[in-house]
């Protein structure tokens, strides 16, 4: 019998065929942050039961925009774009497992199938959508600068329905980039056993954070953010906005390279 090799399926004798490739994977990309306040309530109806709210500041939610690069450690994606480029956007709260504070990714769209993938691994729970993001570029009038003056906007699609778009207009420097998505993460990893009504074949608590991080100047900025409902996805209602806190954006380099197993259930 053949010996399969593959991180992830399709698993075959070469490997070649795996959807993602073996860890480590880098990252580089352009984050466009707007952190706002909803009521602590619709924060807690979307963390299982095993998690508890943050103490400080319990309805503090980041809707992120990401445009990214990755590759593996053969950095052969980067001569391959379309292996290697996609986009992101994400909702990220902030919760308690067992006493410690840990960011949470609670919704997040995509546009590749090899970003799912990877979702599935890390436990984050990732949609397919359509997602533009301004960037920048450093000559012309058509781009902005990362700078003082510099506009940006973003927008996300699922199923051919508008649910978020976001403005920024960058103001001057910043210490920090956000406080929401600035822990470690945690996540469920859940699987349903192939039985019907078997209940859950994996359901494991994770945490993980990246390494050897390259990170760019912060920004902040006035920012504008609006969300909307859909057939499918309901991003307005679950956490709509109360207040603006802040505008973020900031350019960064960033490796992960597994996780730690904080829980099985």
């Amino acid at each position: 019998m053949p010996e399969f090799a593959g991180f992830a399926p399709p698993y075959t004798v070469s490997g070649k065929s795996a959807l993602i490739p073996t860890p480590p994977w880098h990252y580089s990309g352009d984050l466009l942050t707007v952190e706002y306040r909803t009521d602590p309530a619709n924060v807690r109806a979307l963390l299982p039961d095993d998690l508890e709210l943050a103490d400080e500041d319990p309805g503090a939610v980041a809707f992120i925009w990401a445009d990214w690069q990755s590759c593996s450690d053969s950095f052969e994606e980067l001569l391959d774009p379309a292996r290697s480029q996609y986009k992101e956007a994400f909702v990220v709260v902030r919760c308690k497992f067992e006493g410690k504070l840990y960011s949470r990714c609670a919704l997040i769209w995509v546009t590749t199938d090899f970003a799912i993938a990877r979702g599935v691994h890390q436990g984050y729970p990732k949609k397919l959508a359509s997602i533009h993001q301004t960037r920048p570029m450093p000559h012309g009038k058509a781009a902005p600068r990362v700078d003082v003056g510099g506009r940006f906007g973003a927008t996300v699609s699922a199923y051919d329905h508008r649910i978020a778009q976001a403005k920024l207009t960058i103001t001057g420097p910043s210490e920090t980039n956000g406080f929401v998505n600035a822990l470690p993460m945690v996540h469920h990893r859940q699987v349903r056993g192939i039985e019907r009504n078997a209940g859950w074949a994996l359901d494991e608590v994770v945490t993980m954070s990246g390494y050897d991080a390259d990170l760019g100047p912060c920004w902040q900025g006035d920012a504008e953010l609006n969300l909307f409902d859909s057939p499918w996805d309901d991003v307005a209602s679950l956490l709509p906005i109360n207040e603006i806190i802040g505008g973020y954006y900031r350019q960064v380099g960033v490796s992960w390279n597994g996780g730690t197993t904080l829980a099985h259930r």
